[in-house]
C-alpha cells in the first residue's frame, strides 16, 4: 500500500492536485483529483504525477500532435487518403517501412531491455500473427522472415481463390 504524500495545491505540468480521490485498485497508489489548465478535471495516479509521466488531462498531447502534424509535409499530403495507411494486404505501412529509430536492422524485430530478449512481431489485419521473444537477434529475424513468408503464401492463396 502506498503511503500518503500530501500534494494538494501542487502543480505538475498543467495539472494542479485538488484532493485525494481514492486508491488505484491495481497497485494501491493514491489517486488525485486534478484540474488541468484547460479546465478539465481528471483523476490521476499520484506516482505518475510526481514522476512527470502525467502532465495534463490529454490536451497537451493533442496540441503537440496537432502542431507537429501541421509541420509534416508528408502527413499533410496524405490527409484524406485512407488507402495510404495500409497496403492491399491489410498490413500497416508503419510495419513495412524501416523507422529511423530501428536498431535491429530488421522491421518487426526489437530488443527488450527489461527481459534482455529479442522480440519478433508481425501484425496482420490488426492481429498479431507473430509475437515471440528470443535469446538472439538472429533467431528473432528468422522467425519474422518465416512469418512474413507464411502470411504472404496464405494471402496469395486467398486472393487466387
Amino acid at each position: 500500500m502506498a503511503s500518503k504524500k500530501d500534494i494538494t495545491n501542487q502543480r505538475f505540468g498543467r495539472l494542479v492536485a485538488l484532493s485525494v480521490s481514492g486508491r488505484d485498485e491495481r497497485n494501491g497508489d493514491l489517486m488525485w483529483r486534478c484540474q488541468c489548465d484547460c479546465g478539465n478535471i481528471v483523476n490521476v495516479d499520484g506516482a505518475r504525477l510526481r514522476s512527470g509521466a502525467t502532465r495534463s488531462c490529454g490536451c497537451l498531447r493533442r496540441e503537440t500532435s496537432r502542431r507537429s502534424s501541421r509541420q509534416n509535409d508528408q502527413f499533410i499530403a496524405q490527409i484524406g487518403d485512407a488507402s495510404s495507411l495500409k497496403t492491399v494486404d491489410g498490413i500497416s505501412l508503419a510495419s513495412i517501412r524501416m523507422s529511423h529509430r530501428n536498431k535491429s536492422g530488421m522491421i518487426g524485430v526489437s530488443y527488450d531491455k527489461a527481459t534482455n530478449k529479442w522480440l519478433a512481431r508481425l501484425m496482420v489485419n490488426g492481429r498479431y500473427v507473430l509475437l515471440k521473444s528470443f535469446d538472439t537477434r538472429n533467431e528473432a529475424c528468422e522467425a519474422r522472415q518465416m512469418a512474413e513468408q507464411m502470411y504472404h503464401v496464405k494471402r496469395q492463396e486467398a486472393v487466387e481463390g
